[in-house]
């Protein structure tokens, strides 16, 4: 059985383990991201900005996505990329860099989700957004980020709805993960978000998790029987 999997964020972060994981286990993989991964064989990369419409309206009218996953059985699609950004109460936030993040958070999932779909009409398709916590309880100065993640847990939970046996989809939390997000919200002043000790006593306590290892489990669940059971999941059970 083939399996072809499409990873967007891959350069770092949990998107580069997520990816490194797939190839790892002999899954071909294709890259979607501004800029390019040093993985090793196994990997083909697409320099998009996601953060772009219409360039990623341009790349999904083009042939790249279903020439990559032509000939497979099983297309997984994991909508990694995200930011966190702006953060700040209303009267504090770009509103350029609110529209930005709807497009890469929101706007960029739901349409590769669509492309993705349409590509390969006869295989099992399999699409995981990486979701948050965030997505389930609002947290003040994240009004941007929560909202968005929100979308992506109602966009799966719709999917589920429309019954098709070869469209699963999960909008799943991977955790708190060891990465420059999170190095991006110990920096970012408490009268923007007034929560942000907690998480830097979560990194000075140890308990932020390495990306490879939450990889290995995110992979584990992608690949497993019960994917899809649940639209909205968390890693951590």
């Amino acid at each position: 059985m083939m399996i072809k999997a499409v990873v967007t964020g891959h350069t770092r972060g949990l998107g580069a383990a997520v990816a490194a994981e797939l190839v790892a286990r002999g899954i071909p993989v294709l890259g979607v991201a501004r800029g390019h991964a040093e993985i090793g064989e196994g990997m083909e990369q697409a320099v998009v900005d996601l953060g772009d419409a219409a360039a990623l309206a341009a790349w999904l009218q083009g042939h790249a996505l279903r020439s990559f996953l032509a000939g497979c059985d099983t297309a997984l699609l994991v909508n990694n990329a995200g930011v966190v950004g702006p953060v700040g109460p209303l009267a504090g936030q770009d509103p350029v860099a609110a529209l930005r993040a709807a497009v890469i958070n929101v706007a960029a999932p739901l349409a590769l989700s669509s492309a993705f779909v349409q590509a390969v009409p006869q295989a099992e398709r399999r699409i995981l957004h990486v979701s948050s916590g965030a997505a389930r309880s609002a947290y003040p100065g994240w009004s941007v980020y929560c909202a968005t993640k929100a979308a992506l847990d109602q966009h799966a939970r719709a999917i589920a709805l429309d019954a098709d046996p070869r469209v699963l989809a999960c909008s799943l939390a991977p955790g708190v993960i060891d990465t420059d997000m999170q190095a991006e919200i110990r920096a970012t002043p408490d009268e923007r978000f007034p929560l942000r000790q907690r998480f830097v006593d979560l990194k000075e306590g140890g308990v932020l998790v390495a990306p490879g290892d939450c990889a290995v489990a995110l992979v584990d669940y992608l690949l497993g029987k019960r994917f899809g059971q649940e639209p909205v999941d968390d890693l951590r059970g």
